[in-house]
């Protein structure tokens, strides 16, 4: 006898998809929350867990991790949000836009497989970011991100458990996606690769920025007191811009020669 997958488990990404794709809890504060997200992964073949600065120590031990024990004790811990996607392509970020105007494309649930089928596809990796319980994701962490998804829900209720919000987004992602990639899907994947290069990853972004703010302060762009929120700025607007890592590291090495070269006329070196 023959024993096939079950039907409903053909859904599921490729285990090369999987790995590819990071979930991160930003200040998660109830230790039961993080054991149900590590469960809600597992139950969607998820693996890669982040936590960000969490709140209680003793995280790891969540009773709440049914079944995804491994996963809690095997989970990432990092200070920052900027460290724990730096090696990501494409950071989408959760939330409602109840209390705040979105500062990046928003995209509905339904609607964001595509674009995380498109960077795994190209072996890119991906981070699917949620904020703490009570505030969710700040106005600074979601300048981190490529993309602003929400998931749909009554007025009278807008927010989920964090464990709830999870499960329904990795559904979403497992049951609209394409676990295979065809031959040709992946040649014309590699030749795009080849001609633009591989997308910048988010740290790259983070570099040029950080040349970027040091030049702006250089030639007096604006007073002192604007240069957090213009570092915000060029924050979205380097992932807006959609650059690749080639092109990142050249308009670094430009801004980096413009900044030794302003530093000479400062010092009268010229």
């Amino acid at each position: 006898m023959v024993h096939r997958k079950p039907l409903y488990n053909r859904f599921l990404l490729a285990a090369s998809q999987r790995d590819s794709f990071e979930v991160v809890l930003v200040s998660p504060r109830n230790p039961l929350n993080i054991g149900a997200v590590a469960r809600a992964m597992a139950n969607f073949g998820f693996s890669q867990l982040t936590v960000v600065a969490p709140y209680e120590s003793h995280w790891r031990e969540a009773q709440s991790a049914v079944g995804a024990e491994d996963l809690l004790q095997n989970a990432k811990k990092t200070e920052s949000l900027a460290e724990a996607v730096s090696d990501c392509t494409l950071v989408v970020g959760t939330g409602t836009l109840d209390r705040r105007k979105p500062e990046q494309p928003i995209v509905r649930l339904p609607d964001l497989a595509p674009h995380i089928q498109r960077a795994l596809d190209a072996d890119r990796r991906v981070a699917l970011v949620f904020g703490p319980e009570k505030r969710g994701l700040t106005r600074e962490d979601l300048s981190y991100c490529h993309l602003l998804v929400q998931i749909p829900t009554d007025e009278r209720q807008p927010s989920m458990n964090l464990g709830q919000a999870v499960a329904v987004c990795l559904y979403e992602i497992a049951a609209r996606m394409d676990p295979v990639v065809s031959i040709e899907a992946q040649s014309e994947l590699a030749t795009s690769a080849d001609v633009r290069g591989a997308a910048a990853r988010s740290s790259d972004l983070d570099r040029l920025a950080g040349v970027l703010d040091e030049v702006m302060l250089a030639i007096e762009y604006s007073p002192a007191n604007m240069r957090a929120a213009n570092r915000h700025h060029l924050r979205l607007l380097l992932r807006r811009l959609a650059i690749t890592g080639p092109d990142a590291r050249r308009i670094l090495g430009f801004f980096r020669q413009l900044l030794r070269r302003l530093d000479r006329r400062g010092t009268g070196s010229e």
